[in-house]
């Protein structure tokens, strides 16, 4: 790397050797070594996510697959400390991806005021490189759905070129696409695929390598997906009879994965249901407990007025969103939003607009226009990349809108405007915001489905199947179950522990404390074992464990939690969300892989700022590897460690004494001598 030498090369040529030779005088030991040895006892350390002592730089294997810089900072700190210690001295080239914070560590430094002197090994540019900087996908997602992945492709010394980036699911190619490389930088790059098999999917993305690259293990990152094949259930409630109901269950009926149970108010207190499982499902209408609501991932509202709604069914609603974390879709229509009286209700606070109440009839035509945030977000593209999807939006009929929505809420986002065809003020004709732990969205037109029925769509036009299958998909992906697994990263590293977290709920959605949880791991060799999970007490319903995977390969978590107490314990919980299920228990699993990690092949340029930051706080200095050899004379000693400073009158030293008397009386005799006295 630097200067032509490899930064492992540059580590013994500062502090190589042994104690031993520089004893013997063997003159092998490291340039910076001498000089400090001139001055200071020494105490070596090799770190990688941890720290441990070694008596000379050549025991070190350059093996480490992270760096964890506050790690091994603290190891030392703890170490020394009661010592009597004038610095660390840190060689690296910052690397730091253990994902750690180092905040706290240097705070502890800062207070025993032992200063942290940093050697920046390595360049800051790697070049020509390129690499997968970054990769953002759902963790889990339905069988069959079309996914973008945002992708981040960094370079430098490439620009003008072109390189093909593919995204593989377990060695077969399904999505491809060029990339222009510009100035030195990063790509933004949203890559489209449809995964057609269900179960744990390890999705590979790939940079093709160029000639002369200086790093090539970079070029590829690995992602873990859940594709699953589970049916989920969405309640959608209309206030009338409309066509826009009857188009949606045929837009989604051949999807396995999407069950819509429909219910229809006919007249007062009177409604007709469809697709429920069975005569006790809503017998009595609308869901009036959580428990009954509860059990779906996603709930559509159509056209009904607010006052039909108890104040206890609105705010019941409303938590569906941010504490069940399902996800709502409302749509336009004479008794929606603002017009059907929902604004200051517990419901208008979870909706991604806001409800302005109108002046008078306000029914116009519009037409869509997706806005930028629109134009990359995967539920809404209708073909197979951003612009010809862009195209396909504009060309649309126009449809109706009679709800006067204008702007969205802080943090929200509009997808698609609608552009009124009478010249008046443009509407959010689509829009969304995270509430809470779910999802809300605003479809703000009453008749899209124009889109299947009018006459200028061809009658072989798919563009109203795939919009609903896409939004329904989208609205209850990642809706959580009542025990909900976060593995907290999909890759581990071998012999090192990994934390398991689970939360657990109630069928209220409403997090219980003190259960009985164990995850049971099921590794390569598929035998199980049984991991402990105790509650974290800082969070409630937040349990967690630790497992230790000691071969590479796919690893299996399930979650169990059951109440304590009683002869028979009550289930709580089992695994992730991955149904709506009623009842004491909802199945599922989570998954994560185990094997050698690329980590440090990444961001491999020298991280100058960062070593910067860490010897400005504690008080010590950065300096470059040719600046090196002038820390053994610069570096200070210190008052840390248990040290105690001793001032004496110099008078009362008997050694100086003897040695002025001495030397008075020398000089006496000296001048008698001479004859100068």
């Amino acid at each position: 790397d630097e200067s032509g030498a490899a930064r492992s090369n540059r580590i013994i040529e500062l502090f190589g050797g042994s104690d031993a030779d520089t004893l013997a005088g063997v003159d092998d030991a490291g340039t910076l070594r001498r000089g400090l040895e001139d001055r200071f006892r020494l105490r070596l350390y090799s770190f990688d996510s941890d720290a441990s002592r070694i008596d000379a730089p050549e025991e070190m294997a350059f093996a480490g697959e992270r760096t964890s810089l506050p790690a091994a900072l603290d190891r030392v700190r703890q170490e020394m400390e009661g010592l009597p210690v004038s610095g660390i001295v840190v060689a690296t080239d910052g690397a730091d991806n253990a994902d750690e914070p180092i905040a706290e560590t240097l705070l502890a430094l800062q207070a025993t005021g032992l200063p942290v002197h940093t050697i920046g090994l390595g360049s800051e540019r790697i070049a020509p490189d390129v690499e997968v900087r970054r990769v953002e996908l759902p963790r889990r997602a339905l069988q069959g759905t079309t996914m973008v992945a945002d992708v981040i492709v960094s370079h430098a010394g490439l620009s003008g070129r072109t390189v093909r980036l593919d995204v593989e699911d377990d060695g077969r190619i399904v999505g491809t696409q060029q990339v222009e490389l510009g100035v030195d930088g990063e790509v933004p790059i949203q890559l489209q695929f449809t995964l057609e098999e269900s179960g744990p999917r390890r999705l590979t993305f790939t940079v093709e390598s160029i000639e002369g690259e200086a790093v090539t293990d970079n070029n590829r990152r690995d992602a873990l997906l859940e594709v699953g094949d589970d049916r989920q259930k969405i309640l959608y409630f209309e206030g009338e009879v409309r066509p826009e109901i009857g188009y949606t269950l045929r837009a989604v009926k051949e999807d396995e994965n999407l069950q819509v149970v429909t219910l229809v108010r006919t007249a007062d207190e009177k409604f007709f249901r469809r697709n429920v499982d069975g005569p006790e499902e809503l017998p009595e209408g609308f869901p009036t407990t959580r428990e009954e609501l509860y059990q779906y991932s996603g709930l559509i509202l159509g056209s009904v007025e607010a006052s039909f709604f108890t104040h206890d069914q609105l705010q019941m609603m409303a938590d569906f969103v941010g504490q069940r974390g399902g996800g709502m879709l409302v749509l336009g229509g004479h008794r929606a939003l603002a017009e059907g009286g929902y604004a200051g209700t517990p419901l208008a606070d979870a909706l991604p607009v806001a409800l302005d109440v109108p002046d008078g009839p306000s029914f116009v035509e519009v037409t869509p226009e997706l806005t930028p945030a629109g134009r990359r977000h995967p539920a809404i593209r209708l073909t197979g990349d951003a612009t010809t999807s862009a195209d396909r939006w504009a060309s649309l009929p126009p449809l109706s809108s009679v709800n006067v929505v204008q702007r969205v809420k802080p943090g929200a986002v509009s997808l698609v405007s609608a552009i009124p065809a009478d010249g008046s003020a443009e509407r959010v004709m689509l829009a969304y915001q995270r509430y809470g732990r779910g999802t809300s969205i605003v479809f703000n037109v009453q008749d899209a489905w124009l889109w299947q029925m009018h006459a200028d769509m061809p009658l072989d036009d798919l563009t109203h199947e795939t919009l609903w299958k896409q939004l329904l998909r989208w609205l209850i992906h990642d809706t959580p179950g009542r025990a909900r697994l976060d593995l907290v990263e999909d890759a581990a590293a071998m012999n090192e522990p990994m934390t398991i977290r689970a939360e657990i709920e109630d069928a209220r959605h409403l997090r219980v404390n003190g259960a009985e949880v164990t995850a049971t791991v099921t590794g390569p060799n598929g035998v199980p074992q049984t991991v402990p999970l105790e509650w974290t007490v800082e969070r409630d319903g937040e349990y967690e464990g630790r497992f230790v995977p000691e071969e590479p390969g796919l690893y299996e978590v399930d979650v169990a939690a059951a109440s304590r107490g009683g002869d028979t314990p009550r289930l709580v919980g089992e695994g992730m969300a991955t149904t709506g299920v009623a009842g004491d228990s909802v199945a599922g699993r989570g998954y994560f892989r185990a094997g050698p990690q690329q980590r440090e092949q990444f961001g491999a340029g020298r991280r100058t700022e960062l070593l910067r930051r860490i010897s400005d706080e504690t008080g010590g200095r950065f300096y470059t590897y040719d600046e090196a050899e002038l820390l053994a004379d610069e570096i200070q000693y210190t008052e840390s460690g248990d040290t105690l400073r001793e001032e004496h009158p110099l008078w009362d030293m008997p050694i100086l004494f003897i040695l002025m008397g001495t030397l008075l009386t020398g000089e006496w005799i000296y001048r008698r001598r001479r004859d100068l006295a």
